[in-house]
């Protein structure tokens, strides 16, 4: 089987490549890791299962950062599964023992430089930028998103796990999608390349250009946290951040959508007694 795993590595990152739709970049980290798993690993067979035992892969990489460690794990699994599921082998890993990355919000974008960076946007580039900052919309749910789910005052989401929810059509992010469909006319999906819909790495792609264009490093994931921030930080009710979020939890929207210093701070003067001048 050993001498068989730099075809199936080649195999399975043509596959995230070509029919996922990974990004050149991502599907490189992958290579990183499952060469590494390649070089490390040992391999048995019994029965018909084989089983990929990377604990002495674990000693190797046992002094870099936690986040790194997970990184290359996910990718070993991710290959583990694609063997199990596309390739109908039988796979199993031993020293996969799971590691714990403290959780790290990202830093949410001001309102004027996204203001700015719409301001120096193309009409599909601005149109994406409005829907994921006015909106707070995943990148896959951008995706997926049919026009036959846009109204003139809701668009209607599909999330994770298949769960819909309504989202209110703010007069801005509809007058640009408006103008949008003036401009393409044709498709079933709201941004489509080719006929079908474009994934999220050609969206991802998209924000992240614009912002480079200003010298700045952004997310779609950045996108969404600020809404909610931005929400939040103007007195927005967390419950209803969260059903805007399609959060299944509101303590993961707490999480989530921490409150400014600044901004607590200035609560707690407004309210605790002694901080109060009467």
């Amino acid at each position: 089987m050993k001498a068989e795993l730099e075809d199936l590595i080649d195999d399975f990152l043509e596959y995230l490549f070509s029919i996922r739709g990974y990004s050149e970049k991502t599907v490189e980290t992958y290579e990183v890791a499952l060469e590494q798993m390649k070089e490390y690993c040992e391999c048995t067979e019994d029965n018909g299962v084989v089983t990929l035992d990377i604990r002495s892969l674990r000693s190797t990489i046992a002094d870099s950062s936690k986040k790194t460690i997970s990184k290359k794990l996910s990718a070993i699994r991710s290959f583990v599964s694609y063997l199990n599921e596309q390739r109908d082998l039988s796979v199993s890993l031993k020293g996969d023992t799971p590691v714990r990355v403290p959780k790290t919000l990202p830093k949410p974008i001001s309102s004027d430089i996204i203001s700015e960076v719409m301001a120096d946007c193309d009409l599909m580039e601005r149109t994406v930028l409005l829907i994921l900052y006015g909106m707070g919309l995943r990148i896959a749910e951008l995706s997926t998103l049919k026009r036959e789910d846009i109204t003139d005052r809701w668009i209607t989401v599909t999330g994770k796990g298949n769960k819909s929810r309504q989202l209110p059509l703010i007069e801005e992010v509809k007058n640009s999608i408006d103008k949008y469909l003036d401009n393409h006319p044709v498709g079933r999906y709201l941004f489509e390349k080719g006929g079908v819909p474009m994934n999220p790495s050609q969206l991802r792609y998209i924000v992240t250009k614009v912002f480079k264009r200003h010298g700045i490093k952004a997310t779609p994931h950045q996108l969404r946290h600020s809404f909610a921030s931005h929400l939040l930080n103007n007195g927005a009710r967390i419950s209803d951040v969260s059903e805007l979020l399609g959060h299944a939890s509101m303590s993961t929207t707490q999480i989530y959508t921490k409150l400014g210093d600044a901004k607590k701070l200035k609560e707690y003067i407004m309210a605790h007694p002694l901080a109060r001048d009467d």
